[in-house]
């Protein structure tokens, strides 16, 4: 059992919105604080909410935030004692913690050695199964490619192949018979290689029509160890998010209750510390897979905060400062429904392609029960160096139809010129008759492309919105009646 320390200044080793987000809880907790940038950053708002700000230097704006070294160095030199690495980047970096244990610089999340076990896929699902927990029928290669290949066709169709390294649905594959098997199987070894420097793979059984189901765990030095209930994120593009929520509502009082159980057995069997996530494939008879844990703060973590009231990051804090949990289980109550929203710089109706352009009007919905988490601000260049993710937007309301319908009237009152979003897609998502019913599965983007496209009236604001320049006054009214988007807003654009 660790003593209790303090902390003189704490590194936010991000940027964007998880850096803004991570230094406003610095600030409450009353911990100086401090942030990297690269030199396309120097307006950004994180460099001014943050006590310090310390520029990093790479080939590419990904690489600086990369650099191990370089961060270590400054560190040092500025006298940071701590380190939150928020999400991506280095958060979930081995290396990277026992760098900065030799330097004495506290890491804001778990040990080196349990983010190794569970960062491998393959490791990590052997550990959970020889603790009793359940994972989907499997095969490990072990080099020895006939009898990988044997394995997989013994398990029976589809499978899914999937990196042992490997994270954010790159190099998975769907194979649904035997045929081409052995050239897939050679394929995903190549992008392993390529993406994550480790070749390993596995097969398992692919579920069909799944749910996406993860919770949230908090443990201490202490061994104490709590979840936060399940959020259910379902609906994603190419493997990755678009909208979460929680409850889900796809448990029962009992699934939820076991499902949530599980988790924190799983993260007790670690001797996990922090802020982590349990991620399962939940099927449609009603049973549930291990698929993965996150040994970080998620994306998707303000909903949590949203049913539960607990700031999670600065519980992490807490926890790496060595104080126990403040709170048992049973204090940890799920009060109404949350749903986040992930807004991007893409073209969904262009097969998801990334855009680019300079943020000229940015107006964030307000209201009781929103919260807008961004980093970005007018005048901002937005490309395609870092992740697409430019905001979150996210509501909480006292049931599922009315955190529906609240998100909707908040994307409705976003607005972002100058570049364009997915804002009105993630619209046409909550105004879909299967989502509303809570009929949603990882393929409900795919299932249901033919009745998400474009709406008639408004649906292209940004386009709609730069012709204005053209019209008149009296045509520009007249335009606005057409357009769901509050009229003072655009008056103010226009003028």
């Amino acid at each position: 059992m660790s003593a209790v320390r303090s902390f003189k200044k704490v590194l936010v080793a991000n940027r964007g919105e998880i850096a803004m987000r991570i230094l406003r809880t610095l600030k409450e907790l009353g911990l100086p604080s401090a942030v990297l940038y690269h030199r396309q950053e120097v307006e950004s708002p994180a460099l001014t909410l943050a006590d310090e700000a310390y520029e990093v230097f790479g080939d590419t704006p990904v690489s600086s935030y990369l650099d191990i070294p370089q961060i270590v160095e400054l560190c040092k030199k500025h006298g940071v004692d701590a380190v939150h690495p928020g999400y991506g980047f280095l958060a979930e970096n081995a290396n990277f913690v026992r760098a900065l244990d030799e330097a004495g610089v506290c890491f804001i999340g778990p040990r080196p050695e349990v983010m190794n076990l569970m960062g491998d896929k393959i490791g990590s699902r052997d550990f959970v199964a020889e603790h009793g927990f359940p994972i989907a029928p499997s095969v490990i290669d072990d080099g020895d490619e006939d009898k990988l290949i044997a394995s997989i066709i013994e398990i029976g169709f589809p499978v899914l192949i999937k990196a042992s390294a490997g994270g954010g649905g790159k190099g998975m594959q769907i194979v649904r018979e035997a045929e081409g098997l052995r050239d897939i199987v050679a394929t995903a070894k190549v992008e392993a290689q390529r993406y994550f420097g480790d070749p390993r793979v596995y097969a398992e059984r692919y579920i069909e029509s799944p749910r996406h189901i993860e919770v949230q765990v908090l443990g201490d030095e202490h061994g104490n160890c709590v979840h936060l209930w399940e959020r259910e994120c379902s609906i994603q593009r190419r493997f990755q998010k678009v909208i979460e929520e929680t409850p889900s509502p796809a448990l029962s009082p009992e699934l939820r209750k076991d499902i949530c159980e599980s988790a924190v057995g799983i993260a007790k069997a670690t001797n996990y510390t922090g802020a982590g996530t349990i991620e399962f494939i939940f099927s449609p008879n009603g049973e549930y897979y291990f698929l993965e844990m996150n040994t970080r703060i998620q994306v998707e973590h303000p909903i949590t905060e949203m049913v539960t009231g607990v700031d999670l990051v600065a519980e992490q804090v807490r926890i790496a400062m060595g104080e126990p949990l403040s709170f048992k289980q049973e204090d940890i109550k799920q009060i109404g429904h949350a749903i986040e929203c992930r807004i991007c710089a893409e073209i969904p109706d262009d097969d998801f392609a990334p855009s680019a352009g300079k943020v000229l009007m940015l107006r964030p919905p307000v209201g009781e029960g929103m919260r807008f988490d961004s980093g970005s601000y007018e005048g901002q260049k937005v490309g395609t160096a870092f992740d697409s993710m430019i905001a979150k937007l996210i509501v909480h309301a006292e049931d599922r139809d009315a955190a529906i319908a609240k998100a909707g009237e908040a994307l409705n009152e976003f607005v972002l010129l100058g570049v364009e979003t997915n804002a009105d897609y993630l619209g046409r998502l909550l105004r879909h008759p299967a989502f509303i019913a809570g009929e949603t599965n990882t393929g409900f983007i795919k299932e249901h492309a033919a009745d998400l496209g474009p709406d008639n009236i408004g649906d292209d604001l940004h386009t709609a919105l730069l012709a204005t320049a053209a019209l008149s006054d009296r045509q520009f009214v007249a335009m606005m009646d057409e357009v769901p988007y509050p009229y003072r807003l655009m008056k103010e654009w226009r003028n």
